[in-house]
């Protein structure tokens, strides 16, 4: 199937955006737009509004933002394609022709699932059933409701090599097979795969029955027993839950993981829906993508004991190379020996809540683990927990994160081995030498001259010139912090020359430099030719900056935090936004390509960081009216 981006315009142009939202969200006209309470996060004061006219929502609370189509796959949790024939088929379009061999493995998927669901169906029967006595007393005991199981639809397997394969008789036993209900050894005939278990199903993002996890009723190895891989089903690309777990972290703004499926049923009981869990297997990559598109940071919550904790290492390293700026991993640590079930019954939702809002975030249980695993008493042994704490720096493939965890490492280490600072004198600030020949007095200090015409053009130069010139200028009134982030301003790529070159001799002459103040770094650059663009920067009052003013008056001591502040923001922004575009550039262009779910995801994940990295820009500066 081929969806150009001209017949998707065509699709979004002939779709009243304020009416399809309309439909599930009150929305109230505010001129020519339209605005409502945001259907993605909880608010009293409207902050998310709707403009027919360019096709999108955007809210300015949680910065969920999209077009027709985001909306039907974020709101309604419909897939890319699914979202596409329902828009068509209102607007009256005719979806192209799909690829014949497409078709018929969508054929036979629908086929496997009306074969689960059919399992699904008949499992809740028999617990339902007399047979079902223990298994129902069973989930008393455990403290599940009624109304809990229902919602999560368990089930009973009866303690039988045929039953199941006789009630979905109408089906193909090669077909049960396939679908993870039979199994099929050598030559002797298939058999029920779950037998005397207590069936809890496996649902996808969309609700829909794809395996199941069934636990023994009773002594008996394994204790908990998933479907196999099949063509519905890959355990390390699906979460259990998610599909309860998503629309409620949207309230919450907040992902749980727990360890197995009670764990998450219990939490449900106790009134906390947003909780996930991996099936059986330690947390995969393609899991924490899923876990990453619902909220940035999620918590992960694992047992306390030695399994519990060795867990959380394994995700946390799972998750090293795939961090990204915004974009991390949380740990909150229960009790050795209890698990969120027991925690529930103890302290209630509040008290497992206070739980949460105690965990770690991931550099803090990287560095206590490391801090943990050995004896720190000899120069060897501290050499080697440097060196194992830099190892997982380096593992992060994002070079901002990466050098942003290096320097939390080294600070940490500073602090732990409390390594003595040299003693310095007090600073004396910069100021121009006599002239020793003649009688000539000292020049005037250059910055506080009037702009002149070259200085007042700066702030009227393109974006990305104004933006070059706003940081070079703050970097000389604020020399440290060009040693703070020397590594990101070597990667960052300025396009006017003269700025280019300013910026390569700072970096050359200065990075190693502590102390040093804008005097003194003038001082190093009066001989140089850069140094009449450096005094050129410095009289600019175009650029709207915090870090670009003057300081004067009596909070200067608060000024000066607020800019130092503001130009570390600034440089991280500036640094990773080329990198998000280039990945969006090329997320774009796979999109093209293979129009699948999964580019289509990446895509508008990489969109919505860029918008928000344009947003934060636009906050640092104050050129806006008003």
């Amino acid at each position: 199937m081929t969806l150009t981006p001209q017949w998707l315009d065509e699709l979004r142009s002939r779709v009243t955006l304020s009416t399809l939202i309309g439909r599930t969200v009150k929305v109230t006209r505010a001129g020519r737009e339209y605005k409502a309470c945001c259907p993605f996060h909880n608010e009293k004061t409207p902050s998310f509004t709707i403009n027919d006219e360019k096709g999108f929502y955007h809210c300015f609370g949680c910065s969920a933002h999209g077009d027709a189509i985001r909306w039907m796959t974020d709101q309604r949790g419909l897939s890319f394609m699914d979202a596409v024939k329902e828009l068509a088929a209102e607007a009256g379009m005719d979806v192209p022709a799909a690829d014949p061999r497409a078709a018929k493995k969508a054929e036979e998927a629908a086929s496997l699932r009306d074969v689960v669901q059919g399992a699904a169906d008949w499992f809740t029967q028999q617990l339902d059933s007399s047979n079902g006595a223990p298994a129902r007393d069973y989930l008393t005991k455990r403290g599940i409701s009624d109304p809990t199981r229902r919602a999560f639809g368990f089930g009973l397997a009866p303690d039988s090599r045929s039953a199941l394969k006789e009630a979905l008789k109408k089906f193909p036993t090669a077909m049960l097979v396939e679908s993870g209900m039979l199994i099929a050894v050598d030559d002797k005939d298939p058999y029920d795969r779950f037998r005397g278990r207590l069936m809890i199903p496996i649902r996808d993002a969309r609700g829909r029955v794809i395996a199941f996890g069934g636990r023994i009723l009773g002594d008996g190895e394994p204790k908990y027993l998933n479907s196999p891989d099949t063509p519905l089903f890959d355990k390390g690309r699906v979460l259990y839950n998610i599909d309860k777990a998503s629309p409620a972290s949207r309230q919450t703004n907040r992902i749980i993981v727990v360890e197995g499926y009670m764990d998450v049923i219990a939490l449900a009981e106790a009134g906390i829906a947003d909780a996930v869990a991996p099936l059986g297997t330690a947390l995969t990559e393609a899991q924490l993508g899923l876990i990453w598109r619902m909220v940035p940071v999620p918590v992960l919550c694992f047992d306390g004991d030695a399994a519990g904790q060795k867990a959380a290492m394994r995700a946390a390293m799972r998750a090293l190379p795939l961090l990204r700026p915004g974009f991390s991993l949380a740990f909150a640590t229960l009790p050795a020996g209890q698990d969120p079930d027991d925690i529930v019954r103890a302290r209630g939702a509040e008290g497992f809540t206070a739980l949460l809002d105690e965990a770690q975030p991931l550099v803090e249980r990287l560095w206590a683990h490391e801090v943990a695993a050995g004896p720190l008493a000899t120069p060897e042994e501290r050499a080697a927990l440097k060196t194992r704490l830099l190892a997982h720096a380096d593992a992060i493939e994002d070079a901002d994160v990466r050098h942003h965890y290096r320097e939390a490492f080294r600070e940490r280490l500073d602090t732990l081995f409390a390594r003595k600072q040299p003693e310095r004198g007090p600073r004396v600030p910069w100021a121009p030498q006599p002239q020793r020949s003649g009688n000539r007095r000292f020049a005037p200090d250059p910055r506080l001259q009037p702009p002149v015409d070259e200085a007042r053009s700066i702030g009227k130069i393109g974006i990305g010139g104004h933006y070059a010139a706003a940081l070079i200028a703050g970097l000389l009134r604020y020399p440290a912090a060009i040693r703070r982030h020397e590594e990101a301003l070597t990667r960052l790529a300025v396009a006017d020359s003269s700025d280019a070159e300013l910026l390569r001799v700072m970096l050359d002459n200065v990075g190693g430099q502590e102390g040093l103040d804008c005097e003194g770094l003038l001082a190093i650059l009066e001989p140089m030719k850069v140094y009449n663009r450096a005094t050129t920067l410095l009289r600019a009052d175009g650029m709207h900056f915090s870090f670009n003013r003057r300081l004067d008056g009596v909070e200067v001591d608060a000024a000066r935090e607020t800019a130092l502040r503001d130009l570390d923001e600034y440089i991280g922004v500036l640094v990773t936004q080329p990198e998000i575009r280039t990945r969006l550039a090329e997320a774009t262009a796979d999109y093209m390509r293979t129009m699948d779910d999964e580019g289509h995801a990446r895509q508008q994940k990489l969109r919505a960081m860029d918008e928000e990295l344009t947003r934060r820009l636009a906050a640092l500066s104050d050129s806006s009216p008003g």
